[in-house]
């Protein structure tokens, strides 16, 4: 059994190191395939919870109104300022998703 984690250890310790000499200097290997995914996942996850969480902001917004009309300014005051930093979410995803694509460029 210790024999075994000795070279689990080994194994996991040496097999980068292989797989980095072995790139050339050209190449640009898995980064850029998965920096893309990772962009196209991030980006629509972040817009699909901003709909969601906007949609329900709205939603409890319009029920708020609804219960307290004389209170209409105020709430739509802070259901806008709401707004505004949920639609945040979607717009930082959207920096991070073009930092990944053009600081490591596709190769």
């Amino acid at each position: 059994m210790r024999r075994s984690l000795i070279y689990a250890g080994m194994a996991v310790l040496g097999v980068p190191g292989v797989a980095l000499a072995a790139e050339g200097a050209g190449t640009g290997g898995w980064i850029g395939p998965f920096a893309v995914i990772a962009a196209g996942l991030g980006m629509a996850i972040a817009s699909g919870l901003s709909g969601l969480g906007q949609g329900r902001a709205v939603a409890a917004a319009v029920a708020a109104l609804g219960r307290q009309p004389g209170a209409a300014a105020r709430i739509q005051t802070a259901m806008i300022i709401g707004l505004a930093l949920i639609e945040s979410l979607a717009i930082y995803m959207l920096v991070i998703g073009i930092i990944l694509l053009f600081v490591q460029p596709i190769k």
